[in-house]
C-alpha cells in the first residue's frame, strides 16, 4: 500500500488526507502547530493518524509522496529534508485533480480572483448546473472530490497552490492579472511569481480555453515567451479583441465561437473599473461553458458582492464604512482607492510583503484626507504618505477597534472610511477574514 504524508492540518491538508484515505492509501498527517478541534474531529472520524506541535521525520520521510499545504514554504527544515530525500511533493490541487472527472474552470491572478470565481460559480448555478466551488475559497477541493460528485468545479487557485502542480488540467483557465504580490516567497522576482501563475495553463489542450487580461503588461510579456495550444479569449478595456470581450459605448461586447452578446455597464451588479474586468472574465468563461446569453446577462446584474471585497458595512452619521480586507497587496488597494468618489479615511497596514507604495501616492494625494495605520510595523507607510496627508493626519493603531475609533475621529459627514490594508493580516489577525470581521464588529459597536 502506497504511503501518503500530508503536511498541514487545516482545510487543504485535512481534505487531502480524507481523499487519500478514501482512495486506499496508508495516510499520515503532520502539522508543526496545533490542529483546530474541527479538523481534529474530521481526522478522527476518518480514522486518520496525525500529529501536531511538531514534525516526526521518521514518520514523514518514509512517504511515497507528500501532499503539502500551500502555506508551507520549501525553505522550512521539514521540506528541506523531504526534498533532500527525493520524495515527490504535490499540492492538494494536483492530488484531487487525479480523481476529479468533472469539467474544471480555474481562476488565478493577483487581484479579482475571488470575485471572478464567485461570479462564475453564481453564473453556473443560475444556469441550473451541478457545480462545486473550491480551491482557495470555501471547502477543500480534495474533500469534495472524496465525498461528492459534480459536473463542474469552479476553483480559485493561488500561486502557492500552483507551485506543486504538474499534471493538473483545467478545461477553462483564467488569469485575471499579474501584479507584484507574495514576492517574499518568490525571491523578490516578479518573473518567478508570473511563472507560478502560468503553471495553470501548462497542460491545456486545443479544445480548452485560456481567458486572460490583454491590458495586463506582465501577463502579455509572459505570454510572448510560451506556447499554448488552447483557444485564447482575451478581455480588454483598451482594445477590441475578437474572439474575446471588450468595452464599447458603455457596453461589454463578448464574442466566443462566433456567438456575440452584450451587457450594458450600468446593468452590472458590481461597480468599479476592476469589476468590469472581473465581469468580462466571468462572462467569457460562462459563454465558453455554453451558458445562455440571457442567463449571463441576468446573473451579472443580480450577483451579490463578495464578503471582505469592497463590502459596504454601515453608514453612521453619513460616513460610509467599507470592508476591503481582502486587499492584501498594493494593486488591490489601488483599485479600492481609485473607485472612491468621496473623501477617504484610509485604514492600511499589516504584514508587508515587499510593497512599493509609490504607485499609490497620486491616488492618496487626490482621494485621501487621513490615514490610520493598523499594524505592528508602519514605518514604510509613514515614509510613503506622511508628507502627502500631513503629520497630524496619520496615526498608528494595533487593533481593529482602535483603528475604527481613530478613523471615526478623522471622518466628517459625506466621507468614506475604507479598510483596504494593502498588506497581509498575520501580524495582528488570523487571516484577512478575521481582520474583516473584527473591522465590521468594531463599526457596529461605534
Amino acid at each position: 500500500m502506497a504511503r501518503i504524508v500530508v503536511l498541514g492540518g487545516a482545510e487543504s491538508g485535512v481534505g487531502a488526507a480524507v481523499l487519500a484515505k478514501v482512495k486506499g492509501f496508508d495516510v499520515f498527517l503532520s502539522d508543526n502547530g496545533p490542529v483546530k478541534d474541527e479538523y481534529a474531529d474530521t481526522l478522527r472520524k476518518w480514522d486518520i493518524p496525525y500529529e501536531q506541535g511538531g514534525h516526526s521525520l521518521e514518520h514523514i520521510l518514509d512517504a511515497d509522496e507528500v501532499v503539502k499545504s500551500p502555506g508551507i514554504p520549501d525553505t522550512v527544515p521539514v521540506m528541506q529534508a523531504i526534498i533532500n530525500k527525493g520524495i515527490h511533493v504535490i499540492s492538494e490541487i494536483e492530488f484531487a485533480g487525479r480523481y476529479d472527472k468533472s469539467k474544471k474552470i480555474c481562476i488565478t491572478g493577483s487581484n479579482g480572483k475571488t470575485t471572478t470565481t464567485s461570479l462564475i460559480y453564481y453564473l453556473l448555478k443560475e444556469a441550473g448546473l451541478n457545480v462545486g466551488l473550491g480551491g482557495n475559497i470555501g471547502q477543500s477541493y480534495a474533500l469534495q472530490v472524496a465525498t461528492r460528485e459534480f459536473d463542474y468545479f469552479v476553483l480559485e487557485i493561488s500561486s502557492f497552490q500552483l507551485d506543486n502542480v504538474y499534471d493538473f488540467r483545467p478545461d477553462i483557465a483564467i488569469i485575471t492579472n499579474i501584479t507584484p504580490d507574495h514576492l517574499d516567497r518568490y525571491g523578490y522576482n516578479i518573473d518567478n511569481y508570473a511563472r507560478a501563475k502560468f503553471r495553470l495553463i501548462r497542460n491545456l489542450r486545443p479544445e480548452d480555453y485560456f481567458i486572460f487580461n490583454s491590458d495586463d503588461e506582465i501577463t502579455i510579456a509572459h505570454l510572448t515567451r510560451i506556447v499554448t495550444k488552447a483557444k485564447m479569449l482575451p478581455f480588454s478595456q483598451k482594445s477590441e479583441p475578437v474572439p474575446g470581450a471588450y468595452v464599447k459605448d458603455d457596453r461589454i461586447i463578448m464574442n466566443v465561437e462566433q456567438s456575440e452578446s452584450e451587457i450594458y455597464l450600468n446593468e452590472l451588479a458590481l461597480g468599479g473599473k476592476h469589476n468590469i474586468y472581473n465581469s468580462m472574465a466571468a462572462a467569457l468563461a460562462a459563454k465558453a461553458a455554453g451558458i445562455d446569453n440571457e442567463v449571463i446577462r441576468r446573473s451579472l446584474s443580480t450577483f451579490q458582492a463578495v464578503e471582505h471585497r469592497l463590502e459596504p458595512v454601515l453608514s453612521i452619521g453619513d460616513v460610509l464604512y467599507i470592508n476591503d480586507s481582502k486587499a492584501t497587496n498594493v494593486d488591490a488597494a489601488w483599485y479600492a482607492l481609485e473607485c472612491q468618489t468621496k473623501p477617504v479615511v484610509w485604514i492600511v497596514g499589516g504584514k508587508d510583503k515587499g510593497n512599493d507604495y509609490s504607485v499609490l501616492q497620486e491616488l492618496v494625494r487626490t482621494k485621501v484626507k487621513a490615514i490610520v495605520c493598523m499594524g505592528l510595523h508602519n514605518e514604510k507607510i509613514h515614509d510613503a504618505f506622511e508628507s502627502i496627508v500631513g503629520k497630524d493626519n496619520i496615526i498608528d493603531t494595533t487593533s481593529a477597534t482602535d483603528a475604527v475609533s481613530a478613523a471615526a475621529g478623522f471622518a466628517s459627514p459625506g466621507d468614506v472610511v475604507l479598510l483596504s490594508p494593502c498588506c497581509a493580516s498575520f501580524d495582528l489577525f488570523q487571516n484577512y477574514e478575521d481582520r474583516g470581521r473584527q473591522f465590521k464588529e468594531a463599526v457596529r459597536n461605534l
